[in-house]
């Protein structure tokens, strides 16, 4: 590397490969993420991207590249799901909805007025203790 353009020609080429190695591993993630395609023509398409690579990766994204983008949006709105079920469970239920479950008990008779009150100070994150009784000392140690 003695010139300047072999410089200029060395980071085009380094170029070129991460941008083939990128484009890559999205059509392996595609491709095995793809259910309709059939086990041998999952292999013929892995040995092209070795034998020919960039002519293979432009064919499998000028054939299949509407489907790449219709198939990643359905793998991310199924990982959110899956994160937002995963979160939901377990962040347990709101303090409206703890206090609606302990009024119907109330309302059932299955609870008495003290229980309530310690549910709802509960759900309102006051420790278990009833509003208002809480000592001084308790109060210093939030």
């Amino acid at each position: 590397m003695d010139t300047f353009w072999d410089y200029v020609w060395y980071t085009i080429l380094v170029f070129a490969f991460v941008a083939y190695l990128i484009i890559l591993f999205q059509i392996l993630a595609d491709l095995f993420r793809d259910h309709t395609v059939s086990g041998i023509a999952k292999a013929a398409w892995v040995i092209g991207l070795v034998i020919f690579p960039y002519i293979t990766a432009l064919v499998y994204l000028i054939a299949r590249g509407k489907g790449m983008a219709v198939r990643s949006q359905h793998a991310h709105a199924e990982a959110k799901q899956a994160a937002d079920d995963y979160i939901r469970q377990v962040a347990g239920k709101s303090p409206a909805e703890q206090i609606a479950d302990a009024k119907a008990l109330f309302d059932a008779g299955t609870i008495d007025a003290a229980e309530f009150g310690q549910l709802k100070a509960r759900a309102l994150g006051h420790n278990g203790a009833t509003p208002g009784t809480a000592d001084r000392g308790d109060m210093a140690a939030r």
